[in-house]
């Protein structure tokens, strides 16, 4: 008899409780981390274990106040299951609502006049990971903290819950169904391995939205009433998320803090540059939110050299180099395009020679072609335009993700370096912690 995605969630959680001796969960306050830890609880009373969850809780500062209220809530339940690592740490953090600032901090003791709140009772500071330093993101520190947690509890396996689901993105799609058996433990897909003897395990990969909300309302379990409030603004489901209000995929609802949390907000617009900014145009052409417009008198290459010289130098310097990667890669290396792509830039008359090898696993072949400055087809996003560059810069894409960039080859190294540098030693257990 087939499962549902309940009965699939309860078989994982034996097998993780029987495989590993020791467990935490990422707990981020929205709906299917909450979900996920009342599953947890629910297993561990119904089975009389004698263990404790830990529960890993990264705090940004600047969230709703009903966020707050409702991880508060948790904290303080089942003390007799849940272990709490609540970090607040001033690691860096990616912002997209400045031209000025790729990154801000919280925490951050330098600007601590403009917390938008205290420092949480029984906080975890930097003071207590000794594997900590000022050019750590929150990405790294995620790792590193799984590796401290792992020495800390002198454990043989480690698994940290992690409560995404597939139906969110393409991107976590293919964290569970891409091709990597050899980072599974056990050959099961919902699990990666992180480190010697840690995974990452998403025991909710298959549930859906309404199954989130079904098992609340069916349990009777607490969540956070943030959602109620989007809910009441009108924000479909779909998009009701629990995230730092200053990365890319929150521009468009940073707006909603004015309107349901103006308390919050007025404390926000001064902890970050550009927060009011993007609230007031995140919704439109103005951060190529939707159709970008060209200025009459422009072609997209001068109006992206208008755009560059309006920014700090740094800034500037950092699109103009990523520029420069891009027109060098399609220059001499070339990027894969689809055999239909193909034929359509030879249509439109566009000057490319087309490769017959690449070492890419794909069927596209590798195309070199100059930079264009536009092109009306629906594969405009995997060519190269200065119009594509523009909407980099007016989206504050510092990254330039949106013109299919990744970390650089120094990002790269320079975080290996910090990697591999706590992955050598010995021990990251200060005597006030073991």
């Amino acid at each position: 008899m087939r499962k549902n995605v309940y009965e699939l969630a309860m078989s994982r959680l034996e097998i993780i409780f029987n495989e590993f001796d020791n467990i935490y969960l990422s707990f981020s306050g929205g709906k299917d981390s909450g979900v996920m830890l009342n599953l947890c609880i629910q297993y561990v009373r119904q089975h009389n274990l004698k263990t404790k969850i830990g529960v890993f809780h990264m705090d940004y500062e600047v969230q709703y106040n009903e966020t707050i209220r409702y991880i508060d809530r948790v904290f303080n339940e089942n003390p007799d299951i849940i272990e709490v690592y609540r970090i607040c740490v001033p690691f860096k953090v990616s912002t997209c609502t400045s031209m000025y600032q790729t990154f801000w901090r919280p925490w951050d003791e330098t600007c601590k006049e403009l917390w938008v709140r205290d420092l949480p009772k029984g906080s975890y500071t930097k003071e207590d990971f000794p594997f900590y330093n000022e050019d750590m993101s929150d990405y790294d520190f995620q790792t590193l903290f799984a590796q401290w947690y792992h020495q800390l509890k002198k454990a043989k396996k480690t698994c940290c819950l992690v409560g995404i689901r597939t139906q969110e993105s393409y991107h976590r799609w293919r964290t569970i169904h891409g091709n990597k058996r050899c980072y599974m433990y056990n050959n099961l897909k919902w699990t990666r391995e992180i480190s010697g003897d840690i995974y990452n395990i998403y025991m909710m990969y298959d549930w859906l939205t309404t199954d989130i909300w079904t098992a609340n309302g069916r349990f009777g379990w607490d969540y956070n009433h943030l959602y109620d409030l989007y809910y009441q603004a009108g924000v479909p489901l779909e998009k009701q998320r629990v995230a730092s209000p200053f990365i890319s995929a929150a521009q468009e609802s940073l707006l909603l803090y004015r309107a349901i949390d103006p308390d919050m907000w007025g404390k926000m617009i001064c902890r970050v540059n550009g927060v009011n900014f993007t609230n007031i145009y995140g919704n439109t052409s103005a951060v190529a939110r939707y159709k970008v417009a060209l200025p009459k008198g422009h072609t997209w290459e001068s109006y992206m050299h208008f755009l560059l010289s309006t920014l700090p130098e740094e800034t500037r310097l950092n699109y103009l180099q990523k520029l420069s990667v891009s027109i060098s890669f399609w220059r001499n290396k070339g990027g894969c395009l689809s055999n239909e792509t193909i034929e359509k830039l030879q249509k439109c008359g566009i000057e490319i020679d087309v490769l017959s090898h690449t070492n890419y696993k794909t069927s596209k072949y590798p195309v070199r072609m100059e930079y264009l400055d536009d092109i009306n087809i629906p594969e405009f996003k995997d060519l190269p335009t200065y119009k594509r560059m523009c909407v980099c810069i007016l989206k504050n894409d510092h990254l330039c993700k949106y013109m299919g960039f990744s970390m650089t080859k120094k990002e790269i190294e320079n975080r290996k370096k910090i990697m591999d540098f706590y992955q050598n030693m010995h021990t990251w257990i200060t005597p006030q912690n073991t």
